[in-house]
């Protein structure tokens, strides 16, 4: 990525260093900043957001214009269909996913959904509040416009942006005009800093979404150029290679618009990207908190994936998915090395296998683990390994 000039990055910080000190009214005496009802297809989601709003494949398809945003949440919804199908929750009309007030079984609804319910789900809910209650709460937007084309990104706010795009295509009877409201601010004006802000001030934000809002952060001070197109994950891990010791005037800054986190849990968030893509998209799909995923990046990137579906299907804690990963295979299977006690006892625990029972063998690993999740994530562990021993002696 090319550098771009100092001075620019200086203004970034000096357009937010007012409103990350409590200053919020200064922003709304600028005579440039203004607030007005846009129409929705004047409006486009912005492609690095680091918060993901849409599951990752339909978020690059839509910011790569293969499908529109109707499409995009057509897709959503049949994702959500088939999964609550599997559940003996089948629906047709989205309303169908919002409690009934005399339900008296509302308790019982209220289960195991899966990310992609919960996010239709939650979207339903905002969207129904904005139809009876109006948009309160105006997006932030940036004009881009070009020429005679209008056109604003947004800054903050994509989701009421999806919520409203559903309650006019999917929820009967709408009765709006299409029209969103919108502060808009100069593309000059526009801060990744006060977008981390605003993030980080609202619930909901992952691990892996913090982990590419400081890989923002960190681009944008070191005057990388940031891209107006959908990237993938490789564009965050150039910040692997970046820290905050080399701009220091930029430290506090950026520290407060992650929430005010110390430089300690800002490495740590920033070392998430180093987990292979699969993993990446699963954890930021499922929520998982970054004690749970630090021990899964002392592992080769190719195992990723397989820990983090056992940390999601076994709901391992920390201290699980630690006690799993000390286990895992090393890369050096050189014949000159020696072997490890560990493998000379597996090895000699074959010669046993007609002697001892799989319910021998279940109580065993109970007994160690001490718990049957971590029992059963031991076990897919130990059967993956077996596998590829398999395939080291075909070869």
């Amino acid at each position: 990525m090319a550098k771009g000039n100092t001075n620019r990055i200086d203004e970034l910080l000096a357009s937010v260093t007012t409103d990350l000190m409590g200053d919020s009214q200064t922003t709304f005496q600028d005579n440039s900043i203004r607030v007005e009802r846009l129409l929705l297809d004047m409006v486009r989601p912005d492609p690095v957001q680091p918060r993901r709003v849409l599951p990752e494949s339909i978020h690059l398809r839509f910011h790569n214009n293969h499908v529109t945003p109707t499409q995009a949440l057509r897709e959503l919804v049949q994702i959500v269909q088939i999964a609550a199908r599997q559940r003996g929750r089948p629906f047709n009309s989205v309303l169908e996913l919002l409690p009934k007030a005399d339900d008296e079984h509302e308790e019982e609804t209220a289960v195991n959904l899966s990310p992609e319910e919960q996010l239709l789900h939650d979207l339903v809910n905002l969207s129904v509040t904005i139809r009876d209650d109006g948009q309160v709460n105006p997006l932030t937007v940036v004009d881009v416009s070009q020429g005679v084309t209008r056109l604003f990104r947004i800054e903050t706010g994509e989701r009421r942006y999806w919520a409203t795009w559903l309650l006019r295509d999917f929820i009967p009877n709408y009765t709006g005009d299409g029209m969103i409201p919108c502060i808009i601010i100069p593309e000059r004006q526009s801060s990744v800093f006060r977008q981390a802000k605003e993030n980080t001030a609202r619930s909901g934000l992952t691990a892996i979404a913090l982990a590419r809002q400081a890989a923002l952060l960190l681009l944008t001070v070191h005057g990388y150029e940031i891209p107006a197109y959908a990237v993938d994950n490789n564009f965050y891990r150039q910040a692997l290679k970046l820290d905050l010791r080399a701009k220091r005037e930029y430290t506090d800054a950026t520290l407060s618009a992650m929430g005010g986190i110390g430089r300690m849990q800002f490495s740590r968030l920033k070392a998430l990207l180093k987990l292979s893509d699969e993993a990446l998209e699963l954890a930021d799909r499922h929520n998982l908190d970054e004690r749970k995923l630090r021990p899964i990046l002392e592992v080769s990137p190719e195992y990723h994936a397989e820990i983090v579906r056992q940390v999601v299907d076994f709901n391992l804690t920390s201290k699980q998915v630690e006690e799993l990963c000390v286990g895992e295979v090393s890369d050096n299977d050189s014949d000159t090395d020696p072997i490890p006690a560990s493998a000379a006892k597996i090895a000699k625990a074959a010669l046993s296998t007609n002697s001892i029972s799989a319910q021998d063998i279940a109580r065993a690993l109970i007994k160690q683990e001490g718990d049957l999740s971590l029992a059963k994530a031991r076990l897919n562990a130990l059967r993956r390994l077996l596998a590829e021993t398999e395939n080291y002696l075909t070869e």
